[in-house]
């Protein structure tokens, strides 16, 4: 099984890539793992002719960021929460496609004050209305928790976030049954 660990924040100051790389330490011990950063692609809103559920793409950026969703088995959402939502850049880079999507496991790894629950539960909406198939344990991350530095680079994380790790394996182990069971 590949997975593409998605970053669903652009936002300069973040935390997101750091979460994604302690993901990805933790996850590639089992599986083939990429992490894709939303910043990394132009995603212009809007900007098809065709809705995403027909699948016509005339836009390279388009065309190249179906490629590349295409190429997992399943993904790990990696997000902030925002206002009690998630970030609108991931909106848009979902929103992009439809097809693409359909039928694959998804497992959601929420950052906030509080864990990112609320954004959690409205992301796991859009899932479903794109047919993911979405595991039943999803991570949330406290930030109390978590002691993140400034000076932090993207590939650095503290060593807190372990606190975290058998939720994270055991929500793999449902995103491999679910990979299974297609």
């Amino acid at each position: 099984m590949k997975i593409q660990i998605l970053i669903g924040s652009v936002r300069q100051t973040r935390i997101g890539p750091q979460i994604a790389r302690w993901v990805k330490d933790i996850t590639e011990k089992k599986f083939l793992t990429e992490i894709v950063d939303l910043k990394d692609w132009h995603l212009p809103m809007d900007d098809e002719p065709y809705l995403p559920a027909e699948g016509i793409y005339t836009q390279e950026h388009t065309i190249a960021w179906s490629n590349k969703i295409s190429e997992a088995d399943a993904y790990i959402f990696v997000f902030p929460q925002y206002n009690w939502g998630y970030p609108a850049a991931l909106k848009n880079a979902i929103d992009h496609l439809y097809k693409e999507w359909d039928n694959k496991p998804a497992l959601m790894v929420s950052y906030a004050n509080r864990g990112g629950g609320k954004a959690a539960e409205q992301l796991q909406q859009v899932l479903q209305g794109i047919h993911m198939r979405i595991t039943e344990t999803n991570l949330e991350i406290k930030l109390s928790d978590v002691n993140f530095s400034p000076s932090d680079s993207d590939t650095d994380y503290p060593e807190s976030l372990y606190h975290y790790e058998d939720e994270l394996v055991s929500a793999l182990n449902q995103l491999n049954l679910l990979y299974r069971s297609r």
